[in-house]
């Protein structure tokens, strides 16, 4: 063989090393920004952020569907048109299409911010959902109930109390079942809810009546006289008649599962966590508090959250205006 042709097969075999290098390289570099990869990178970055558990289980689950539904590997590889085709898959409604839709942008975000993609194409993708008037609960529908238990039971004693406090603070449910003794300031009146409990990680002080503290002082007795009974050691504000924390995790919760069945009984539609939450929102904003007010006692950063619980009524809304107008028709006259 001459000496030409050996060179010519090295040349080819020399090149043919070169492309074999160059998609194990590209393999290689496609593997570490594989959406599976990423997602473990994510989860353990909000883990240490302080995300609650629930948040990041539904990121998992919704990322994981969004791969098995569209196939695409990588993270550089998915497209807006990627996105449109998981939503079309789902046989669900629009509202809970944008709650995964949620997810999955916030898990993208967090892809824009690793610099594994260049440009939030994903911005302008959305749902329309029509925005439902969502009624809060009324202090008539909360007298009811109370006077409906029987307050020398601990369970309804416990149950009426968790109902009246979320109504008078409007603290969420997984709040008030981590609520402990410390946290209840009777001399003062004070819910001292600590960052550590609260959604947003910022601390919150909520005044509450003399009605709602005489009520705290009895739960508060009778919790330490079952925990004696069955030998429990905990704190907890809310136990269960044993003695152990009223809620094991985000989906088993003791009282959410009374309000529901106390709601079906007595015929109380907003006996609800959600609905007693909007209810202390509007006592509030019908005693004249400023929607700023509101939000810090909701414990929100962001003010356009809290105008979410704010929803009023189409002939409520025309009342307040005309309120305005002659208030205004009023100034008029009297400065002429």
């Amino acid at each position: 063989m001459s000496i030409l042709m050996l060179e010519l097969i090295g040349g080819i075999s020399t090149h043919k090393e070169a492309e074999i290098k160059h998609e194990q390289i590209k393999e290689e570099s496609e593997d570490s920004i594989s959406v599976s990869k990423v997602l473990e990178v994510i989860t353990r970055q909000v883990k240490v952020s302080g995300n609650r558990t629930r948040t990041i289980e539904d990121y998992v689950r919704h990322v994981n569907h969004f791969q098995t539904v569209t196939k695409v590997r990588c993270v550089p590889n998915i497209t807006a048109d990627n996105i449109y085709y998981w939503l079309d898959s789902m046989a669900v409604s629009n509202q809970t299409k944008l709650t995964r839709l949620k997810c999955l942008k916030a898990f993208l975000s967090h892809c824009f911010d690793n610099r594994w993609i260049e440009v939030k194409f994903w911005k302008s993708i959305n749902i329309k959902v029509d925005q439902k008037i969502k009624e809060g609960a009324t202090e008539r529908e909360v007298n009811i109930l109370l006077s409906l238990l029987d307050l020398n039971n601990f369970v309804q004693l416990r149950d009426g109390v968790a109902t009246l406090l979320m109504f008078r603070t409007g603290i969420r449910l997984n709040t008030l079942t981590q609520l402990e003794e410390k946290h209840i300031d009777t001399k003062k009146n004070i819910l001292n809810l600590e960052g550590s409990i609260m959604r947003n990680h910022q601390q919150v002080k909520i005044p509450f009546d003399d009605t709602l503290k005489r009520l705290l002082d009895v739960l508060i007795r009778q919790d330490n006289i079952v925990r004696i009974e069955y030998g429990k050691e905990n704190k907890f504000l809310f136990v269960t008649k044993y003695g152990d924390r009223i809620a094991t995790s985000n989906t088993h919760n003791n009282i959410q599962k009374r309000l529901n069945k106390y709601s079906k009984m007595y015929g109380l539609k907003n006996i609800n966590p959600h609905a007693l939450r909007r209810g202390f929102v509007k006592s509030l904003l019908d005693k004249g508090a400023n929607v700023a007010l509101i939000s810090k006692a909701l414990g929100y950063s962001d003010i356009a959250v809290t105008t979410r619980y704010l929803h009023l009524d189409i002939d409520e809304v025309a009342s307040n205006l005309r309120a305005f107008i002659r208030y205004n028709d009023g100034f008029k006259k009297n400065d002429c």
